[in-house]
């Protein structure tokens, strides 16, 4: 099981030696939420300090998904960095390069080592090939079907 507070303390230490000016106001305690399927991590700002908080699916993935996790969520406490822009991208690739980190903007299940537990509420299926598009939402391919194509020509059918 993840120490995420000792994580933080060296994520921490490690942006701070790459020259990044992430904030001094981060609360050294990470909250774990248990609600949470489809993201990993978050940053809350509540007045002047920030909260990190991890995704429980992290407890016991690899030690490195989730310093990458955090290395993600704190570089969003550095000035400029609320958003995924120029600057943030440019942390995360000094992060990257110095640590041997794959931080981007987002992540999928497989990527951290965890399972993907987000409910499947559509299927659509290939009529000629079987390949299976599971969404979680209804979108435009879950209500229209027919408008769309599988790369092998097939039809498109909504199985539920």
């Amino acid at each position: 099981m993840n120490d995420f507070d000792a994580l933080l303390r060296a994520v921490l230490a490690q942006a701070r030696s790459s020259g990044i000016p992430v904030s001094s106001a981060i609360d050294p305690h990470v909250v774990v939420n248990t609600r949470a399927l489809t993201r990993f991590g978050c940053c809350v700002r509540r007045g002047g300090s920030f909260q990190i908080q991890l995704t429980h699916r992290l407890l016991d993935a690899p030690e490195q998904s989730c310093r990458e996790t955090l290395a993600h969520e704190v570089l969003h406490t550095c000035p400029g960095c609320q958003n995924h822009g120029q600057r943030w991208r440019a942390y995360a690739g000094r992060m990257n390069a110095a640590f041997g980190y794959h931080i981007s903007r987002t992540s999928r299940p497989e990527d951290l080592g965890v399972a993907d537990l987000r409910p499947v509420r559509h299927l659509v299926v290939c009529q000629k090939c079987g390949r299976e598009f599971p969404r979680t939402k209804a979108s435009n391919l879950t209500l229209h079907p027919e408008r769309y194509r599988c790369k092998c020509g097939g039809t498109l059918v909504l199985k539920y």
